[in-house]
């Protein structure tokens, strides 16, 4: 799979070199002009077990736990704006990294050609793609489709920008997506559990999602809310048979029938995997979500948002309700004998507000944000049977699964960096072993000078282990962040400094400090 990823880098690379060498003579081509160029290097140094988590999280994978780690970066691209002003765009983008200290010494973080017709945009390889609804720099993060880990390769059909609905007066906005990808971190998963406890191969990934906006022109208010949705499917499991040994069951779940199942849940997580009896019904492969809405309020001088981020793995926490009337019977599995249901509190969220203070330098963003994953529909789970038909969904084990290795990718979980991720482990097992946890968070960020640019993150977290494995006494952890960012000028036009102070201390990710500098030259 490395080799593939970089032939197609390397050939991206040629044909952008290419168009760039040919500027002069071929003036109609639309690869052949602003083009743009970045180099990148960043050096980490750290004490402790680990990198702090602000050095390490939301960097789309391309960062490390290790106490020494760096890597130079270099990326060739054309962007999609050049082509604003067209009905239609092309753009694309290589972007490759050499390591020492990370999960893999050649990352070909993006590789991609995208095409745009109108507000309809299709997207063919790896993206870096930002968050939804939330701040870039200051967030914790989102649950569901995060900043968090490396992107994943996927053909995608998408509006990224509101497009009105006709007939609503300009009021109503409309974006979203649709993708199917693969996953690339095999070796990786196969190296980190020495092929001595669950990992996976080959599995493919659908998301998608969709967002309203409701806005009237010329007011301060606006409402956005929407719906991320992802599943994992296909691909091959190891897992342990009833002799204690580790062997491949293929998933055959890449046919036409299961792609449709990926877009909406039904059928049988075991039911296309050899070796298995399933008696319950569930969903094809891993399902995912989170609802999202944001309240804004916009004037020239200040602005103001809250916004709530909530995470469902499975339909108890998709709508709250549960089906809870099932009868006995030779037809226990599927006979609904009764109009009841089962109502589930509204408890897990990331609840968040964000001031803007566009004319204040020194102090320009504040983000404020509280986290809590504890509930997870209750720590009951009970699936009717013949003799008991009572069904209670609890237990939901965020982020984790029983037959894939969870809502993660190269050992970093694809939402909220707070979900401690498989990289932490140490035992070889893919999992994530705090999903349960409260979390206060602050980020503040300004630009005092021209050029000059600073944020700072603070993280105060409990965490309480997984429901299977709980921890004996519940673990703090306090997270800092400092980082300054100054863009030369003159001479040096296009060259920026980055220094990032960190530090954890607390038992859920140790006693870490650290500092990490980064050099950045682009062009234009």
């Amino acid at each position: 799979m490395k080799e593939k990823c970089l032939t197609i880098a390397l050939l991206l690379t040629a044909t952008l070199t290419a168009t760039a060498q040919g500027d002069h003579t071929s003036q109609f081509s639309p690869l052949s002009s602003h083009l743009e160029y970045r180099v990148e290097t960043q050096v980490t140094v750290a004490s402790g077990d680990h990198t702090p988590l602000w050095l390490n999280a939301n960097k789309h994978g391309l960062s490390s736990l290790d106490t020494s780690n760096e890597y130079l970066r270099a990326a060739a691209g054309r962007p999609l704006e050049q082509d604003s002003l067209r009905r239609w765009g092309l753009g694309a983008k290589v972007d490759m990294a050499v390591g020492y200290g990370m999960t893999s010494t050649v990352v070909v973080q993006q590789a991609y050609g995208e095409v745009r017709w109108l507000k309809g945009l299709l997207t063919v390889g790896s993206k870096e793609l930002p968050m939804e609804l939330k701040n870039q720099e200051l967030s914790t993060g989102s649950q569901c489709l995060g900043i968090n880990a490396r992107p994943v390769p996927q053909v995608r059909l998408s509006l990224p920008d509101y497009i009105t609905v006709p007939f609503t007066r300009g009021w109503l906005g409309l974006k979203g997506h649709f993708a199917y990808g693969r996953m690339t971190d095999d070796g990786w998963q196969k190296d980190f559990t020495n092929e001595l406890s669950k990992h996976t191969a080959d599995v493919l990934l659908h998301t998608k999602a969709g967002y309203l906006r409701l806005h009237k022109p010329g007011s301060p208010l606006t409402i956005e809310g929407g719906l991320e949705m992802a599943c994992e499917f296909g691909g091959k499991i190891m897992v342990k048979n009833a002799k204690g040994e580790y062997s491949y069951y293929e998933e055959t779940s890449t046919n036409l029938k299961s792609f449709i199942r990926a877009i909406i849940p039904g059928g049988n997580d075991h039911e296309a995997t050899k070796g298995t009896n399933q008696l319950y019904q569930g969903a094809e492969g891993n399902h995912v979500g989170a609802w999202n809405a944001r309240i804004s309020w916009d004037k020239p001088s200040w602005g103001v948002s809250i916004y709530g981020d909530h995470y469902f793995e499975d339909m108890s926490q998709l709508f709250h309700l549960d089906y809870d009337g099932y009868t006995s019977g030779d037809d226990w599995r599927d006979a609904h004998g009764k109009s009841r249901f089962l109502v589930y509190d509204f408890k897990d969220m990331v609840l968040g507000m964000e001031l803007r203070l566009p004319r204040c330098k020194w102090f320009n963003t504040m983000v404020v944000e509280y986290i809590y994953t504890k509930y997870q529909s209750g720590p009951i789970y009970h699936d009717h049977t013949q003799a008991i038909p009572d069904h209670i969904g609890g237990r939901d084990g965020y982020y984790q699964h029983g037959i894939y290795t969870g809502w993660q990718h190269w050992g970093q979980v694809m939402g909220n960096p707070l979900y401690r991720s498989p990289l932490y482990n140490t035992d070889g097992q893919i999992t994530v072993e705090d999903n349960r946890f409260r979390a206060l968070h602050v980020g503040v960020s300004g630009t005092p000078l021209a050029g000059l640019h600073y944020r700072l993150l603070c993280t105060a977290q409990k965490g309480y282990g997984t429901y299977s494995v709980p921890f004996t006494d519940p673990r703090r952890n306090l997270s800092l962040l400092a980082e300054t960012t100054y863009a030369l000028r003159g001479w040096a036009e296009g060259v920026s400094i980055r220094l990032g102070l960190a530090m954890d201390r607390g038992s859920l990710l140790g006693d870490n400090a650290g500092a990490q500098l980064t050099l950045v030259y682009q062009v234009p």
